[in-house]
């Protein structure tokens, strides 16, 4: 028998925003669980028009990758903005502090990422202001 899970990101996974009290603007839906992940993570994220996640995020012991989907973006690495439109894919080293910022017709992205506690976070409130 083959080893293999299948969950629809949009309708079998719960939009955990909510649970961790963030704005509507965002949905955040992470696969890890659903999918019986042992050491890769999965998310979909959907951000409203020109909103920006009101925290940046990195972590210590996993690498990720975003792979935008449809809209547009800009996403902050440490000290640097970079620009993303659909099916760019931008890897983010361990350690790296990152954040992102929908474009005027929203984003929404896959989130990838190697590691095997899920918890392996560390996030800091307004990061990335202007």
């Amino acid at each position: 028998m083959s080893d293999y899970t299948k969950q629809n990101l949009k309708a079998d996974v719960e939009n955990a925003a909510p649970k961790f009290g963030m704005p509507e603007e965002l949905e955040a839906r992470f696969g890890r669980r659903a999918l019986g992940g042992e050491s890769l993570g999965l998310s979909y994220m959907k951000l409203a028009p020109n909103f920006r996640v009101p925290f940046g995020h990195k972590h210590s012991a996993q690498e990720e990758v975003y792979v935008l989907v449809s809209g547009s973006a800009r996403i902050k690495l440490d000290d640097e903005i970079v620009e993303l439109q659909p099916w760019d894919a931008v890897r983010i080293g361990k350690g790296t502090m990152r954040n992102m910022e929908a474009g005027p017709d929203g984003v929404e992205y896959i989130a990838f990422g190697a590691g095997t506690d899920p918890r392996d976070a560390e996030m800091e409130q307004g990061w990335w202001s202007d």
